[in-house]
């Protein structure tokens, strides 16, 4: 089992510099394709549950455009430096904590925890292989695989997602990777550079 101290943890996470705080200034809005596969293109502000928080910039960048986002992170050290990175950006301006109030930070495995939640829209984005070219990105999915290893539930994450939400899941995956085995075909999909957005939508 993974060593939970968090001084040993090579996680780091900021939500106030580097990246993600770049993809903030820069005034990334919704029609990316995230937010599009959110459903938010078109004004929506769902409530979104990030089932795989990992680094926490996808929940992030999505409460920045306003929606409420319950993140979930099953490893304790990637929770301890969640819960880090948004009480120094809470406490760095306004304007963070405004986005980071958006955002409710939960431990546990999803698969259980979406039992008792009902979001619109739930967030999967399984560990697959890297898929970027950005040498700081490498190295933070590096040190995240690390400790967190591989994700052979996935399957089983997104039979969880596909009963808890009552508009879509969407999982993010790599641009030309295969479909899950086992998993139905998406509704529909929505391609950025390097990455998928399968979008199931699971409202009647």
């Amino acid at each position: 089992m993974p060593d939970s101290n968090p001084a040993k943890s090579p996680i780091v996470i900021d939500f106030v510099g580097g990246s993600v705080g770049f993809r903030l200034r820069s005034g990334e809005g919704r029609g990316q394709p995230l937010p599009r596969a959110c459903g938010m293109a078109r004004g929506s502000l769902p409530t979104i549950v990030d089932a795989t928080a990992g680094m926490g910039r996808d929940a992030f960048f999505l409460a920045s455009l306003g929606a409420q986002v319950t993140l979930i992170e099953r490893n304790p050290q990637v929770h301890a430096a969640l819960d880090r990175a948004m009480t120094a950006a809470r406490d760095h301006s306004e304007e963070l904590a405004a986005i980071i109030s958006r955002m409710t930070l939960l431990c546990g495995d999803s698969r259980d925890l979406l039992k008792s939640l009902t979001p619109e829209v739930v967030l999967v984005d399984p560990m697959h292989p890297e898929r970027t070219k950005s040498a700081l990105v490498k190295k933070q999915m590096r040190d995240l695989r690390d400790v967190v290893g591989a994700d052979p539930d996935a399957r089983q994450l997104m039979d969880a997602a596909l009963a808890a939400a009552t508009n879509r899941v969407v999982l993010k995956w790599p641009q030309r990777a295969a479909l899950i085995e086992g998993l139905r075909k998406p509704s529909h999909q929505i391609s950025g550079k390097t990455t998928r957005y399968d979008v199931f939508v699971t409202r009647s």
